[in-house]
């Protein structure tokens, strides 16, 4: 139970934070789903890609109008209609999924929108947070906003799974209702949330890429996690392993997709009690290097329990990264631009994930499923180490709550 000074009494980020779960869980179960569905139907490892690829390409090109349009237009408007895309894109896979025989064409087709909708979504999300809540409530805010987060990250693709088992449409209909329950809480919201910002029109687009570019501690940051998922980033091929290399079924591959988000959990529980006090970057840089381990050994497990292990040890590394670039950024960010510096970090971090998807559907397409895990792995180890010496100032990054150059 909250109590008497917990954030979790102030409306606005209780009914945010139940937003924030409800479409977590939905793009969650939906992930799961498709991607069950998509090689149920094609047999196809670059079809696996094509649906991260899908999602990529709007993404990227709409992440910094996202950026801009959170910083000069009422933040919750911006929800409101992100949210609204995600609706019809679930409402429209229920629908396709009750034909006879569905096409795998129409499904890159509509997932393509998911994309869309959290270019928008996301710079929203990431830089309403400050405003919800009192500055010293805002530390303990950011804790139950992960946990959220996290929780749905876990529940998410488990449940996918399991209800996949009733059939497709299932899975895609609750997806619907819980988008629809997140739009529902976002309308709920009280206040204003825009704040005006000085950048306009093309330039004001570009503002959080330059800004991004000239802080070199940040810019090192982005873009290691950037290559570190898009090299080490195996989840497209999850289906494929649980099908066809783990011989479970789409409760298995629902659990495969939790168990990066389980280890998550744990680390962020563990850091909200001891967190990083020192040697920030270095910390950073070492937990990259075990994702990039961890990613190997996924690659070579044929075994379903350490294939588990492996990925809750990848999820664990990927959340002090996430840690540290997430303070680096926060900390550093000028109120008036967090829209567009958190769109760039939505760019290089989230739309990497689905060019990863691509890139390791491709890559097995011609390599063969295990070769290409492998391949990413140690691309993930040579990225750590060139990225050690071309940006010295991440590396000497000490104490978190210190603005980086």
């Amino acid at each position: 139970m909250a109590s008497a000074t917990s954030p979790l009494r102030n409306r606005n980020l209780f009914l945010f934070l139940c937003a924030r779960f409800c479409s977590a869980m939905a793009i969650m179960m939906l992930s799961v789903a498709v991607g069950w569905q998509v090689y149920g139907l094609t047999h196809s490892a670059l079809a696996l890609g094509m649906v991260g690829l899908a999602q990529f390409l709007p993404a990227f090109l709409l992440s910094l109008p996202g950026g801009l349009a959170a910083d000069r237009f009422d933040r919750r408007a911006v929800l409101l209609a992100s949210f609204g895309v995600e609706i019809l894109v679930a409402a429209s896979l229920f629908a396709l999924s009750l034909r006879p025989s569905p096409s795998a064409g129409w499904i890159f087709v509509i997932i393509a929108f998911v994309g869309a909708g959290r270019a928008f979504m996301s710079p929203a999300n990431g830089s309403m947070l400050p405003f919800l809540v009192p500055p010293e409530q805002f530390a303990r805010a950011v804790a139950w906003n992960s946990t959220a987060f996290q929780t749905a990250t876990i529940a998410g693709p488990a449940l996918g799974g399991i209800l996949y088992a009733v059939g497709a449409d299932f899975v895609y209909g609750v997806a619907t209702a819980l988008m629809l329950l997140g739009f529902l809480c976002i309308a709920g919201l009280r206040g204003r949330w825009k704040v005006r910002s000085d950048g306009a029109g093309f330039g004001g687009v570009l503002e959080g890429v330059r800004f991004v570019f000239a802080k070199k501690a940040i810019l090192g940051a982005v873009s290691l996690d950037l290559f570190a998922v898009l090299f080490g980033g195996a989840t497209a091929l999850l289906p494929i392993y649980a099908r066809d290399i783990l011989h479970t079924g789409p409760w298995g591959l629902g659990i495969l997709r939790s168990s990066p988000a389980v280890g998550a959990a744990l680390v962020a529980v563990w850091l909200a009690h001891f967190p990083i006090r020192n040697q920030a970057g270095r910390r950073m840089f070492a937990c990259v290097g075990l994702f990039g381990v961890a990613t190997l050994v996924f690659a070579l497990s044929s075994n379903f329990w350490l294939s588990l292990v492996a990925l809750v040890v990848l999820g664990a590394a990927d959340m002090v990264s996430v840690v540290v670039r997430g303070t680096l950024v926060q900390v550093s960010t000028p109120d008036a631009m967090r829209g567009r510096v958190s769109a760039v970090n939505m760019l290089f971090i989230g739309a990497s994930n689905e060019l990863g998807e691509f890139e390791s559907g491709l890559t097995a397409a011609w390599l063969g499923v295990i070769p290409a895990t492998v391949l990413g792995g140690v691309g993930t180890l040579l990225v750590v180490f060139l990225w050690w010496r071309l940006f010295p100032t991440l590396r000497r990054a000490d104490r978190l709550e210190t603005a980086v150059e």
